[in-house]
């Protein structure tokens, strides 16, 4: 943390401009060695035309930017020196940073910085790798709502009604003579108990939608040889990426697409037919496409209209009869030979070259998509956040359990402490060192 570190900011490549950032306490001087003006007369926040030189030779014409703690991302000192896109231009001034005193910046280095120096939370911090990376409007709104505060908010929240029961209970534990102190102190742990249960059941609840806003709907084709679920395929998104024949086992391999429905990203995946078979390529086709139920948010089950059920079509409603699916019966153009006896569950009746657009509907009805723009994108984000939060929640259940089976006051102090622990690991109050390299080497170079 006290050395000045530096990195490419931007794609590398062919382009108008390009960004290298330094940052640190030694990034003005850094910088000042290869400029021909001097920044350290310059005013903070602004942006000072000139020319990196190295060896009496312009290497660049450039735009630095100068940004003086604590006013930056990194609470350091920050340059941004704006040169020529191009690859050897932008490599050249690198390595000019780095031959005067600079250290290559490791992946997510300045997040992690902007972290440890209190500018940002981790929940906010892991915001900005998902703004980066998100492929959707929403997931873009979603990743803001991070940045901008809103969970933390939520959970400093109870974090500060949890500290405030505590220092009731520390009354109770030095004035144990005063039985009115401790009714009042039991009907606010209720009361806050109530409130902590309530609001993480919902943000619990909730966190499905930022799942699916993020990540996308990860669907899967399924089905026996040459029921078409490739046209299907091709169909939803408009392209032929999917060969299609009548010959049966053509697809052998998965083949994936992406199509945006309502604004979430549905991640397809046609899988090979599912059949006995002693062919060694398609047999190993079969069982990736059978390992891939588990996998799936939603499972896309195709049946012929115009042949019977058999026995692989009986296996695979068995298999997927606990998962979320959407039973469709393709082909129905075709005098009908197919009976399906399935309760409490729709059958969508297609045909996959005209009117695919009723499976698009009964998709945004199966994840109620029309509604999750109307909802304010207070969700949690990943795995690591929503882990914790459940064991928050279960804690707080407990809590809850205790004060009615009359615990000690006392003993309750445990278990909000430790409530508020979990918490504070969330929004990185808490950590552990190792975590944190590993969240934040997950993100770019340069960020």
């Amino acid at each position: 943390m006290n050395d000045t570190i530096c990195a490419i900011s931007t794609a590398l490549g062919v382009g108008a401009i390009s960004i290298i950032r330094v940052s640190g306490d030694n990034a003005i001087k850094i910088v000042n060695e290869i400029f021909d003006k001097d920044l350290t007369k310059v005013n903070s926040h602004t942006i000072n035309y000139g020319h990196i030189i190295y060896e009496n030779t312009i290497v660049d014409e450039v735009m630095v930017s100068v940004m003086k703690a604590p006013k930056t991302y990194t609470k350091e000192d920050i340059i941004e020196i704006n040169s020529h896109g191009g690859i050897s231009t932008t490599n050249k001034v690198l390595e000019l940073l780095l031959l005067k005193g600079a250290r290559l910046a490791e992946p997510g280095e300045f997040t992690k910085r902007a972290f440890l120096n209190g500018r940002l939370d981790l929940i906010e911090a892991e915001s900005v790798m998902d703004l980066i990376n998100s492929k959707t409007d929403y997931s873009r709104k979603l990743a803001l709502n991070g940045i901008e505060g809103n969970i933390s908010k939520l959970i400093h929240e109870i974090i500060n009604k949890l500290l405030d029961i505590n220092s009731n209970i520390e009354v109770n534990i030095d004035y144990p003579e005063y039985e009115d102190i401790e009714v009042i102190t039991k009907d606010k742990i209720k009361e806050v108990s109530n409130f902590i249960n309530k609001k993480l059941e919902v943000l619990l609840k909730e966190s499905e939608n930022g799942k699916l806003i993020k990540e996308g709907i990860n669907t899967i084709i399924l089905g026996r040889p040459n029921v078409g679920k490739s046209s299907i395929l091709n169909s939803l998104i408009d392209e032929d990426k999917a060969i299609v024949t009548s010959i049966a086992g053509t697809t052998r391999d998965i083949v994936e697409g992406n199509i945006r429905i309502n604004g979430i990203l549905l991640n397809i995946i046609d899988t090979a037919g599912i059949r006995k078979t002693d062919d060694i390529v398609e047999k190993i086709g079969v069982e990736k496409s059978l390992s891939l139920i588990d996998k799936s948010d939603l499972i896309i089950l195709v049946f012929n209209n115009n042949e019977p059920l058999n026995q692989e079509d009986k296996e695979l409603l068995e298999k997927t009869k606990d998962k979320k699916r959407i039973i469709v019966v393709n082909k129905c153009d075709l005098p009908n030979e197919l009976e399906l006896n399935i309760k409490d569950e729709n059958i969508l009746m297609i045909s996959a070259l005209d009117n695919v657009e009723l499976l698009k509907n009964e998709i945004i009805n199966k994840f109620n998509l029309e509604d999750i723009n109307n909802k304010d994108f207070t969700y949690l984000s990943n795995s690591r956040q929503i882990a914790l939060i459940k064991k928050a929640l279960q804690l707080s259940k407990k809590l809850e359990k205790d004060l009615n089976d009359n615990i000690y006051i006392d003993m309750l102090e445990i278990d909000i402490k430790e409530i508020c622990e979990i918490l504070n690991e969330v929004i990185g109050e808490s950590y552990d060192d190792k975590l944190i390299d590993k969240i934040f080497s997950n993100f770019c170079l340069g960020k």
